[in-house]
Formats: C-alpha cells, structure tokens, sequence
C-alpha cells in the first residue's frame, strides 16, 4: 500500500498541499479527482520524489519512500515526453533497458505490451507519425514497461476516444492484479466513476474526501427514492413528508427521511404492484460538488471545474 501523511507543500509562501493524507491501496485503481490548481500533479510530484514535502512522509508498505524504491515505480506525466523521431518498440525497449532488462527480455516485454494495447502494428513506426490518442497509448507503455511495482499516471486517458479507454483500463486493470497500487488523474468525473476502485478528492490543497464508490455514496448519499409502480403514483405528492423531484405517470423521485420513505413503499404495495424501489445514490459529480462547495476560497487558483463527460 502506498500511503500519504499529512503531506504540506507550500510555493512563495503559498501554500498549495495542507495536510494530505490518503492511501492507494495494493491491487486496486484509485481515482485522482480534482479542478485546476487542486494539487493534484504537486502531491503526484511528490510521491515520485521530483519535489519534497514541507511536511509529511510518503510510505510504501509501512516504509519510507527512498530512490531506490522509486526506481520501481511508473509514471506517466500529463505532457507526453517520448522521443518524437524515435520508433516506438526502440524507445520501449531502451527505457526497458534502464531498468535492468536486457535486450531480449526488454524487446520481448515491449512487443508484448505494445499487442495489448493495439500498437503492435505501429511498434516500427516513428512515434510521431502516430496519431494523437495512439501517442497516448504508448506513453502509457512507457510507464508500464519495466513492470512498476506503483504506477503514477497523469491524466491517462486524454484524448482517447471510447475503445481506447476500455483496451486501455484493461492493461491497468491487469497490472493492478498483481498487485501494484495504480493512482490515476483525471478531469474526466464520470469516467473514473466508471473505472476506478477507490476515489480521492482534492480541492484547494485539501483532501475532501476519500475512499471506495461504495462508501463516499453511502456517507454523501441523500434522501432521494425513486419509485416505480405499474399505476399512476402522483398520489405521492400529498404524503406528508414527502418533497417529490421528479414526476413521470408511474415513476416518482422523492425526497424523505427513511421512515416516511417506507411509508410510501407500503402505500404503493397496497395499490398494486411495486417495479422497482430504493435509494438514489448520488454520482461522483454531485459527490464532488458536494465537498467542495465549502473548501477554502483561493483566488490565486482556477476554479474548481471538472467535465462531465467521457472522453471522445
């Protein structure tokens, strides 16, 4: 497990970082989350050991982070860093190499990732002669190639269109099984609600919330319930209580404690069949608007301004 303690980092007096702390757990891919000027690439920075905390310790299984644990890690920058004019099974092959490869086995492992992420047909190919989202992919090669024990990846799948994200997640997904705590940025809120196991959220240098999908939207949930009955169920609106949403003939979002909710459920039990009943949990974005409608006002920050939609 990786783990962050109350890491503070400050810039000109400003601080950027106030007392994060958080963990990614082995085995399991955690989602980054947070608007411009968050901090998010600074605490990235900092895991990777290209900046040092003002305060704070960075831990790897209960240990100390040092250079040569990092050796051991990949990542993945937002501003790609690859040798344009370089081919690209070349370049793999000799980052490959820096970690300790030798020729065989780095070529082998390269050709290899570069099949699983659809570039084997493109392996002999300058690196800029590819397309923008297939660059992406293999700077995402790049970090994955001497077989990270952490992986680090800043915003991963920008520019991708829809099939690439899920080739994409499924190489991520494969080498968090074997037990490499993988972190990954990005804008993209619905997207990383979709593929990520656990989820951090920074606002303002601040960590507001962290944990699994499950368990942010089980402590952010709302008082929402959606009812749908095989009859007209606007009889709803006149239970006390009751602040209905949504209204569609057989379907009906509401707002209520519990207790009341139940008393609706019985109600619409008695007038016939029941389709479907429950709890609205809420998604990612609203959880994000939610916890950082009260983070610290900083006008030397962009706005908290994250988009809605999957890549294309």
């Amino acid at each position: 497990m990786l783990r962050l303690d109350g890491i503070t980092r400050a810039f000109d007096g400003r601080r950027v970082l106030d007392d994060v702390s958080f963990s990614v757990a082995s085995g399991r891919l955690t989602g980054f989350v947070g608007g411009n000027g968050a901090g998010k690439t600074t605490t990235m920075r900092i895991i990777l050991g290209v900046l040092a905390p003002d305060a704070g310790t960075v831990t790897l299984d209960g240990r100390p982070l040092g250079a040569d644990q990092r050796r051991d890690f990949g990542y993945m920058p937002e501003e790609r860093g690859l040798y344009p004019k370089m081919k690209v099974a070349e370049q793999l092959t000799y980052l490959a190499r820096l970690h300790g490869f030798d020729r065989r086995a780095a070529e082998q492992r390269s050709r290899d990732l570069l099949g699983r992420l659809g570039l084997d047909a493109r392996a002999d190919d300058p690196l800029e002669s590819l397309s923008l989202g297939n660059q992406q992919r293999a700077q995402i090669a790049a970090a994955l190639v001497h077989d990270p024990r952490v992986l680090v990846l800043d915003e991963p799948f920008s520019g991708l269109d829809p099939l690439a994200v899920d080739v994409v997640l499924g190489v991520l997904a494969e080498h968090a099984a074997t037990g490499a705590p993988v972190l990954f940025s990005s804008h993209q809120l619905d997207l990383v609600e979709r593929l990520c196991d656990d989820l951090v959220i920074i606002a303002g240098g601040q960590i507001r919330a962290a944990g699994s999908r499950a368990q942010l939207q089980a402590s952010h949930g709302s008082t929402r319930y959606e009812l749908t009955g095989s009859d007209d169920v606007g009889w709803v609106r006149a239970v006390p209580g009751v602040d209905v949403v949504e209204f569609d003939g057989g379907s009906v979002l509401f707002e209520a404690a519990e207790a009341v909710a139940q008393d609706v459920l019985r109600g619409a039990l008695e007038r016939g069949p029941v389709t479907s009943f429950g709890p609205v949990r809420p998604s990612l974005g609203e959880i994000f608007r939610e916890v950082v409608a009260d983070a610290p006002a900083d006008p030397q920050s962009a706005p908290q301004q994250l988009s809605l939609e999957v890549a294309r």
